[in-house]
């Protein structure tokens, strides 16, 4: 290893939307010999590991366990195990990591061999930024979220209290915005987005978090790059009062490992032998990711819209966290009317699955890691935003054409069998649906630039190199 080399300790929140894309940040920061302590939970490093088993031998896990926290169920270590409203509980019981990471400082930083060069944190990090200042360790914000997202949400006086108190404040593009764009949510969204962005049973409400941490950072880096958020990436600046660098948008390289496929084996050769029987294009992938859910009745609409659209789908069906084995998730007789066109599955290799030719367009609750893997292979999107950060998303890729979403109640946020079918029918098959299918395959040049993402990556590491001597 050079003397250039850097030690990062790299520490995302327990949500999969997360962990996966410090993950892969961790794997660029190591192909180019820095050394990555990866920390996270005991539970979750398993299924990081299942996910990526080829990990650079410079990625150390450093696993701490949770303590325990009443109304968190033991085996409860990410928010994909979790009810919504129970994650309040994971934030408190995340808080109570504090003591173990202090010592690992205090350890890692007894040694100069061991010390780490930088901090890589999440946004629920409040406590970490003043531990590592107490052993002059530098800390920088790395987002998730794009910097759309993150500009909407804005600066840290607003996240600290400001006008935006309502929903229909955030239903309507923030004034500090200086360009024209559709960046907003609906109400319906609004709703859902401000019933978790409040307090919790942390005491540590979520833009508190977020505010801490970006204030104590040395610079801000976010996932996403200039050719998608040029402008955006500039106005944040503005913002935060710091630079702001894109890391790219850390396309995924996950290869199941053996032990992930044995366990899988047999859902994963049905999927693929039933999509190779299937002709070019003419399947529609349908899957929420690792956390997003719908209710049943919304479940049992959409299910009814696929089957009205006599669309060939796919569709990866989780049963939602907290929903027993005896409630039907999907109509009765559904499985058995659609058993010639098309195929339900609790797990499908979602790479694979949508490289695979007879696949034409991708029904998604528009999480970032499921766009960015989607536009891998430029299939137009059927948009189905559920939580967060997801209608912000839905209305930029609407703007771009590679999507359509499925029209909802303002109010209820509900929607109809008819909307669902008329939506995949033109995303799928209809002729006036070519200019979606056509911008979604321009759109994949975009996100499979790879040598503008690794660019992306060298000046980020060359910014901490620079700081590290400067200081």
């Amino acid at each position: 290893m050079s003397d250039e080399s850097l030690h990062i300790l790299v520490f995302p929140w327990l949500a999969f939307g997360h962990m996966l894309p410090f993950l892969e940040l961790s794997n660029s920061l190591a192909k180019r010999g820095h050394r990555v302590t990866y920390v996270c939970t005991p539970r979750n490093i398993q299924r990081l590991r299942q996910f990526q088993p080829n990990l650079s031998p410079l990625i150390h896990f450093l696993s701490i366990p949770l303590p325990s926290v009443e109304h968190l169920p033991e085996t409860a270590e990410s928010t994909g195990d979790l009810p919504p409203e129970k994650v309040q509980y994971l934030k408190k019981a995340f808080d109570g990591l504090e003591t173990p990471v202090s010592a690992f400082f205090k350890s890692a930083c007894a040694d100069e061999s061991s010390r780490p060069d930088w901090v890589i944190l999440d946004f629920a990090h409040h406590w970490v930024p003043k531990i590592a200042e107490e052993y002059h360790v530098p800390c920088t914000f790395f987002s998730v979220l794009i910097a759309s997202s993150l500009v909407f949400f804005g600066p840290c006086s607003e996240l600290l209290g400001g006008y935006r108190t309502s929903v229909e404040d955030l239903t309507v593009p923030p004034k500090w915005v200086p360009f024209p764009t559709n960046v907003a949510f609906r109400l319906h969204e609004a709703r859902v987005f401000l019933s978790g962005w409040g307090g919790n049973a942390s005491g540590i409400s979520d833009p508190e978090r977020v505010a801490s941490v970006i204030k104590a950072s040395k610079f801000a880096c976010v996932r996403t790059c200039h050719n998608l958020e040029s402008k955006w990436l500039s106005l944040l600046s503005k913002l935060y009062e710091k630079e702001v660098m894109p890391v790219g948008l850390l396309p995924p390289s996950i290869n199941q490992s053996q032990s992930e496929k044995s366990s899988k084996a047999v859902g994963e050769l049905h999927v693929m032998d039933w999509l190779d029987r299937q002709s070019a294009k003419s399947v529609l992938y349908i899957a929420f990711g690792s956390e997003a859910t719908l209710s049943i009745e919304l479940l049992h609409e959409l299910a009814l819209g696929i089957e009205m659209s006599k669309v060939h789908f796919l569709w990866a069906l989780r049963r939602p966290a907290g929903i027993s084995e005896d409630t039907a998730i999907l109509p009765e007789g559904f499985e058995e009317r659609m058993k010639d066109i098309g195929i339900v599955t609790a797990w499908a290799p979602q790479m694979r699955v949508l490289a695979h030719p007879s696949v034409g367009g991708f029904l998604t609750h528009c999480g970032l890691s499921s766009v960015v893997e989607n536009f891998q292979f430029g299939h137009p999107l059927v948009l189905l935003p559920i939580f967060i950060d997801h209608g912000l998303h839905t209305r930029i890729l609407e703007d771009r054409e590679v999507g359509v979403a499925i029209p909802r109640d303002e109010e209820t946020g509900n929607f109809s069998r008819e909307e669902v079918a008329r939506v995949v029918r033109f995303v799928m098959v209809e002729e006036e649906g070519k200019v979606i299918r056509h911008n979604a395959k321009q759109l994949k040049k975009v996100f499979t630039d790879q040598a503008s993402h690794e660019k992306h990556i060298d000046e980020f590491v060359e910014k901490l190199k620079r700081f590290k001597l400067d200081v």
